[in-house]
């Protein structure tokens, strides 16, 4: 394999390693965000109200 072609295999290894980071760090976001989320619903919400919202959401699955 000539020199060209080897900076071109390793360019086209590097950016596909970049994009699978990218992908990889924008899912890690979008999780953390979601359970911030959850994380805030679940203290401002009363807990009556989540226990009853289960027990109907199970209900349902019957």
């Amino acid at each position: 394999m000539d020199a060209a072609k080897l900076s071109m295999a390793l360019s086209k290894s590097n950016t596909q390693h970049q994009a699978s980071l990218s992908v990889m760090k924008m899912g890690m976001g979008n999780a953390e965000q979601q359970g911030e989320t959850i994380q805030e619903l679940l203290s401002s919400a009363d807990v009556k109200v989540i226990q009853h919202a289960a027990q109907a959401s199970s209900w349902w699955k019957h």
